[in-house]
C-alpha cells in the first residue's frame, strides 16, 4: 500500500500548501492513521481517496494548531509583558518605551472594542460575565477579542516596525 500511493500522497500533500519540509512527515502521519485505522477502511472503496481524506484533516489539524501559535500578538512585547520587571529601572524603561505602543493601539480600537478590552483585561472578566455586560454572547465575546488581538497585534508590529 505504502510503496503504491507514496508518491501520489506527498503530491497530494503538497497542493495542500505545507511547506516543502513538512510533506514528507505530513504523509508519513497520514500512512500511520491509515494504518491504525485500516479496521475501518471499506475494501469497496478507493484507498487513495482514504488516504488524501486522513492527508486533508491532518493538514487541518495542523492549520489549527498554527492559529493558536498566531495568538501572540508580538513576540518582543509579549515577552516583556510575560516577564516581570526585576527593578524600578527596568519597569520605568518598559512604562515609557513599550506601553505607550500598546496604549496607542488600543485607543485606536473602536468604542465597543475598547470596552470589550477593558472588561476582558482591564477588570478579568471572562467571556460570559462580559458577555451578560455587554448584551453579547460568549461565543461573539470570544469572536471579538480574537479579531481585536488580530487587530492589536497589526498595529503594535507597524508601530515597532517604525521605530
Amino acid at each position: 500500500m505504502v510503496a503504491q500511493q507514496h508518491q501520489q500522497l506527498r503530491s497530494f500533500v503538497r497542493t495542500l500548501g505545507v511547506a516543502p519540509d513538512w510533506v514528507d512527515d505530513l504523509a508519513q502521519e497520514a500512512f500511520l492513521v491509515a494504518w491504525r485505522e485500516r479496521d475501518s477502511f471499506d475494501a469497496q472503496r478507493d484507498i487513495g481517496k482514504w488516504l488524501r481524506g486522513i492527508a486533508r484533516n491532518l493538514v487541518r489539524n495542523e492549520l489549527r494548531k498554527d492559529q493558536r501559535r498566531k495568538r501572540i500578538l508580538h513576540e518582543r512585547l509579549s515577552e516583556i509583558l510575560v516577564g516581570s520587571p526585576d527593578d524600578a529601572a527596568e519597569a520605568a524603561d518598559w512604562e515609557q518605551c513599550r506601553m505607550p505602543v500598546l496604549r496607542d493601539c488600543v485607543e485606536q480600537l473602536a468604542p465597543k472594542s475598547r470596552q470589550i478590552v477593558a472588561g476582558r483585561y482591564g477588570d478579568g472578566w471572562m467571556a460570559p460575565d462580559l458577555a451578560d455586560h455587554l448584551g453579547m454572547t460568549a461565543a461573539a465575546v470570544r469572536q471579538a477579542l480574537m479579531r481585536i488581538r488580530e487587530q492589536l497585534k497589526q498595529c503594535i508590529e507597524f508601530q515597532m516596525a517604525e521605530d
